[in-house]
């Protein structure tokens, strides 16, 4: 049972690869949506093109997370600064939030103005529901390599942003159904548009709050998930010289794990050896959760009866 683990230059680098290049295509898909849809007369393609923009700023806080992310611990910050990189991911689930709010919203009020105020929405143009098809094509391409390298390097923040692409894909097909329906069926069937937006809106909602908690409860400090908890103590008990342990606290820094526990060990051993069982266990714990870990063991004397009655 062992983790995939890079070092902590891979991992920065691919996190910045994957963020550029989710940059270069929103660069791309923005300007593109907004000439399709100022050029098609399709307010649905300037309104997904003006949600595009809303990923610029997630590329940005996750660049700038792993920016301060890069750097070491210091007197400020024992710890490292892993927590940058958990706040950059509840940054990107508000913002998730908040795109889906306002699809929401704007979905309700259209479908309202077009049922009860005979709203007449215009047929927009061929290039606006091409501009939807290649957005999900490219979001959703987008997305899955995104994904792929932040389960790779294990980082919250790169896949929130890869979940953040899949968004907009979403968004874009709710615009294509919109688009297509318009084009295809007659302008009676404009309220399709609006109605897709708010079947799209509860997808965004489910993914932001599906990555948000975890963040949430990382910054929180949460222990570690329970298998995880169960495969440490599974190393502690495998020992055959460590009589006991208590005190056992887990949470996660980043991509790092802070661990504290402490071991008896049979009072007459003397502290060089029970130092030297103790490190052979933090190295085992450090094969499955990275080199990084960041271990704290206490080594305690066992206790016989009398002694343990009178403490």
């Amino acid at each position: 049972m062992k983790r995939s683990i890079v070092s902590d230059e891979t991992r920065n680098k691919e996190a910045k690869k994957a963020t550029w290049t989710g940059f270069a295509v929103n660069a791309l898909l923005t300007f593109f949506k907004l000439f399709a849809g100022f050029r098609g007369g399709s307010a649905a393609m300037i309104a997904d093109g003006v949600h595009s923009l809303s990923d610029f700023f997630t590329d940005i806080v996750v660049l700038v997370g792993f920016k301060f992310t890069e750097k070491p611990a210091d007197d400020e910050h024992n710890y490292g600064h892993g927590k940058y990189e958990t706040l950059a991911t509840v940054v990107i689930s508000l913002a998730l939030l908040l795109v889906g709010y306002k699809i929401l919203t704007s979905g309700i009020m259209s479908i309202y103005e077009v049922l009860f105020k005979g709203k007449i929405i215009e047929q927009p143009k061929m290039i606006a529901l091409v501009a939807a098809v290649f957005s999900i094509g490219s979001k959703e391409l987008l997305f899955r390599y995104t994904r792929r390298v932040g389960e790779m390097i294990q980082s919250s923040a790169v896949i929130a942003n890869g979940w953040h692409h899949r968004s907009d894909a979403f968004s874009s097909i709710g615009t294509m159904v919109g688009i297509g329906g318009a084009i295809f069926l007659g302008r009676n069937w404009a309220f399709l548009d609006p109605l897709a937006s708010l079947i799209v809106s509860v997808f965004i909602f489910k993914v932001s709050f599906r990555i948000l908690m975890p963040a949430v409860n990382e910054l929180l400090e949460s222990s570690l998930q329970d298998e995880e908890i169960a495969y440490i103590k599974k190393i502690i008990e495998a020992s055959p010289y460590i009589q006991n342990y208590h005190h056992l606290r887990t949470r996660r820094i980043g991509a790092k794990v802070a661990i504290e526990v402490h071991f008896v060990f049979e009072k007459t051993m003397s502290i060089r050896e029970a130092h030297s069982y103790a490190t052979e266990v933090e190295k085992k714990i450090q094969e499955y959760f990275g080199a990084s870990s960041l271990i704290t063991t206490h080594l305690e004397p066992s206790r016989d009866a009398q002694e343990a009655t009178r403490a």
